[in-house]
This record gives C-alpha cells, structure tokens and sequence, in this order.
C-alpha cells in the first residue's frame, strides 16, 4: 500500500543506503554532507535534514568545524553561496532551539 509521504519516505531510503554504504566516519560524513549542501546552495529544510536532525554535535561536529567549511568551500563556491548557507544553517539551528524550548516548556507546564 502507497504511504502518505512518498518524497519523505524517499528521502529516507535514499540517507539510509547512503550511510549504510559510506566508509566515512560519522564527523567526516557530517562535514562532506555541509560541504555538498553549500555547494547545492541548498534551503535551511535540507540543512536541517541532513546535518541538524542527523545530529552533528552527536558525530563530533563543532560551530568551528561548520565554519571551517565554509572557509573551505568559499573559493570553490564564491562568497554569495558562502553566505547564503551561513544564513541557512543558522536559520535551522535557530528552529532546532525553538523547538527544544518549546518541548522543555510543555514538558514544565504538562
């Protein structure tokens, strides 16, 4: 039977096999997907997909590792895509925030 969320259900698989099949380990994995991402000049949804909800801090990934990357990336990408992407992750780990306080305030008030 057909799901409700195909694309999502896509999307999985598809990380899924990706993980399941790469010799990264967890940090190096989590740098090469922020480098993709900038690269694909991707909307803050895909970082929080793929590098905010896989949990980066979990595979040793710090704010200076993020930055790191970008410094990287910028004379392969250009300053424009550099700067979308800071905008963009820091758009979605402004939502990761918002929705831990809001969960922390519901776990108080219930």
């Amino acid at each position: 039977m057909p799901s409700d969320t195909p694309v999502l259900d896509t999307l999985e698989l598809m990380t899924a096999s990706s993980l399941e099949n790469c010799r990264l380990g967890k940090r190096e994995l989590m740098l090469v997907r922020l480098a993709a991402l900038v690269a694909a000049d991707a909307p803050a949804s895909s970082y929080l997909m793929n590098i905010v909800a896989v949990a980066a801090a979990d595979a040793g990934v710090t704010v200076e590792d993020a930055q790191d990357v970008l410094v990287a990336v910028a004379p392969i990408v250009g300053t424009v895509r550099v700067v979308s992407a800071a905008a963009k992750l820091e758009e979605a780990l402004g939502f990761v925030i918002a929705a831990m306080f809001e969960a922390e305030f519901e776990a108080e008030a219930g």
